[in-house]
């Protein structure tokens, strides 16, 4: 006879194998991001509660990307007793953002905030050149 848990998707035997330590567990969702543009500049805002600066990596490529990565670890060892269950915590996100074209990488800036890592992306300028050649006359 197989017991099914309370959900009734899961058999029960499947609980020792999903609830062990050696088996870390993931979530399939990753923190939210907002990307807005202004006249000047993009801003790039990403959702990290409880997350410090030191946790991210954030770098551009060769070909331009913007590669956001964020490794948290938890340690198995606690203040105040023991976790019985777990489960309120990124523990590795990794998101490439393909950059415009008229974003000045030299001058990425990025900062975090009341639980909100915010990346610059400053626009280049526009400065209007004047061409000088010469036309001919057909």
């Amino acid at each position: 006879m197989i017991m099914y848990t309370r959900n009734g998707w899961l058999p029960e035997v499947f609980n020792s194998f999903f609830d062990t330590n050696s088996m870390n567990r993931s979530s399939s969702t990753s923190p939210a991001i907002n990307v807005r543009e202004n006249d000047d500049k993009y801003i790039v805002e990403l959702a990290a509660p409880g997350l410090k600066k030191e946790d991210f990596d954030i770098n551009v490529d060769a070909e331009g990307d913007l590669t956001i990565k964020m490794e948290k670890q938890n340690s198995d060892k606690e203040e105040n007793g023991r976790y019985l269950r777990r489960e309120f915590s990124y523990a590795k996100f990794e998101q490439t953002l393909i950059l415009p074209d008229d974003v000045d990488c030299e001058k990425i800036a990025a900062c975090m905030s009341d639980g909100v890592l915010t990346i610059e992306l400053p626009k280049l300028s526009k400065e209007e050149k004047k061409v000088m050649r010469a036309i001919e006359v057909k």
